[in-house]
């Protein structure tokens, strides 16, 4: 990883202590107001793509609103719908609606899952019809996608600290999954999901990735904790590019995921792990620029502030895309939430890359929901859909740089501050004024 002096030798300043922006860089007037509009328009989308019987998030939706049609469009996500709930939170703060409206949504997707949706062992189905909750495409009882769920429901019950009812309700659906069963038998690693079909999922949680909230959710679980252990279970493999090292593996939205939910500045692991999960995804945010900037040849359009590839759709279909190093099939298209999920990391590069796309592309990339999913610059192909999950990291991870909202109310669960004591990532001495 960067070191604190590298960090400033390549123009990434150092987070201030006791701040939620980087030392050295403050979100200026017109900034604050492209991200109040890039964040109100992203709330839209969970506000007005929330089925009110149900309270579950569309998985996906066209990027100009109205009306949706049937089929697809239906589908909801148990991970949108965690991004969701946890809008509604913002949406209150801010003022978009009134914390009785967001109440009541919170309230219906929490009864919801409690009493009325599929389960096994505590785990949802990935993914549900958004007004009847049936299980759509065969999809997999989810080890993450419920944790993501899980996360919006504690912040929540957080932001809602005096309402008997949300608590109730939101540990009711947490102490029901049984972390344990999703061993497996196995001692430590959690797997990737369950099918009532063929059993178990081959593939585990056993190196880095978009997990680290999922098993701190599983090792401070009152009712089903896994052992500590298991932090220290998955591998991290370690990448150089341009001389920068940092654990990686896979897309960039791997190292966002987590940080919307758990504040990570300032903790490093102990038991000679020795990574700070905070800078490693700044590190992470670094190279993925510099990746793309240095594909500029082959695609032209790249620059610094024009870059960004991560899971996504794509003129073929959705793709797992990104680097380094390069998967197959980069064709210099632009993902918006690669840049727009590290705002709470790198503001200073990834504000001005968001305006430069909102001023060039214009209309045909800023919609009701704010940017499309994705799109070409250059030969015309532009998403018609949003993704729920990438509005939701753009939001989450644009609260968190604006007030640092999302990581207060999350982190005030006690479950978490165990988890993570436990896991060995406790804050540093030099931090712990700062975010303790």
């Amino acid at each position: 990883m960067i070191s604190r002096r590298g960090f400033l030798a390549l123009g990434i300043p150092a987070l201030r202590a006791g701040s939620f922006q980087p030392a050295g860089f403050r979100v200026d007037k017109k900034q604050d107001q492209f991200l109040e509009e890039l964040c109100h328009r992203a709330f839209l989308y969970f506000w007005e793509q929330s089925d009110p019987s149900t309270g579950l998030v569309r998985d996906r939706a066209l990027a100009a609103g109205g009306v949706q049609a049937k089929g697809i469009r239906n589908v909801s996500s148990i991970a949108a719908t965690g991004f969701g709930i946890t809008a509604f939170c913002i949406g209150a703060e801010r003022g978009w609606v009134s914390r009785q409206q967001a109440r009541e949504r919170i309230v219906t997707a929490l009864k919801f899952f409690l009493y009325s949706a599929n389960q096994t062992h505590g785990w949802f189905y990935h993914f549900l019809d958004a007004s009847t909750g049936e299980r759509q495409f065969r999809s997999e009882f989810s080890s993450i996608d419920t944790a993501f769920l899980v996360g919006g429901m504690l912040t929540a019950r957080q932001y809602f600290s005096e309402d008997d009812e949300i608590r109730g309700l939101a540990n009711g659906i947490y102490q029901r999954i049984d972390f344990i069963w999703m061993l497996n038998s196995g001692r430590y690693l959690l797997f990737h999901g369950y099918q009532p079909e063929t059993g178990f999922l081959t593939a585990k949680w056993d190196q880095y990735c978009e997990h680290c909230l999922l098993y701190l959710l599983a090792i401070g679980s009152p009712s089903s904790p896994i052992p500590p252990a298991s932090w220290q279970a998955w591998t991290r493999p370690k990448y150089t590019y341009s001389g920068m090292t940092y654990v990686t593996g896979g897309p960039l939205f791997i190292h966002q995921f987590s940080h919307a939910w758990v504040d990570f500045r300032g903790r490093r692991e102990n038991r000679g792990l020795h990574v700070n999960y905070f800078e490693n995804s700044i590190t992470a945010t670094v190279v993925h620029r510099k990746f793309c900037m240095d594909m500029r040849r082959s695609f032209p359009d790249y620059s610094p502030v024009a870059w960004g590839i991560t899971a996504s759709d794509s003129a073929k279909g959705y793709i797992a895309w990104g680097g380094p190093p390069a998967t197959e099939g980069i064709d210099g298209t632009i993902v918006p939430c690669a840049a727009g999920g590290s705002l709470m990391f790198t503001p200073d590069l990834c504000i001005p890359t968001l305006q430069y796309l909102q001023k060039e592309f214009g209309d045909r990339i800023w919609k009701r929901y704010g940017f499309v999913d994705a799109f070409h610059p250059r030969n015309g192909w532009t998403d018609a859909d949003v993704i729920g999950i990438d509005l939701g990291i753009m939001l989450l991870s644009a609260e968190n740089l604006r007030s640092g909202n999302v990581w207060r109310w999350f982190m005030g669960s006690p479950e978490i501050q165990i988890a993570l004591d436990l896991a060995g990532l406790r804050l540093e001495s030099s931090a712990r004024d700062s975010f303790g």
